[in-house]
């Protein structure tokens, strides 16, 4: 009993989820050569390691939703999907 419970807690110090994440808001500004996106809330994303996920034109003014993995204390870690929402 007592090697299940070792093993049991063990696994879970060892096996971090990733959590998934949403946040959204209006672009005020997008950099399609530095690929640096800025939210109204003063968040700035760079979408560099995000790629193809970037929609074709994005621009200032649009609505847009971020859905990524958060990496606990070090903050975003995989931006997993980036929409352009309808006003």
């Amino acid at each position: 009993m007592r090697l299940f419970s070792a093993i049991t807690i063990l696994g879970s110090i060892l096996v971090t989820p990733a959590l998934a994440d949403t946040t959204g808001g209006v672009v005020v500004a997008y950099d399609r050569v530095d690929h640096v996106l800025v939210l109204d809330d003063k968040t700035v994303w760079d979408l560099a390691p995000a790629g193809d996920l970037v929609p074709e034109g994005l621009s200032a003014g649009d609505r847009v939703s971020i859905d990524y993995d958060s990496a606990g204390d070090n903050g975003v870690g995989v931006i997993t999907a980036i929409s352009i929402d309808a006003n």
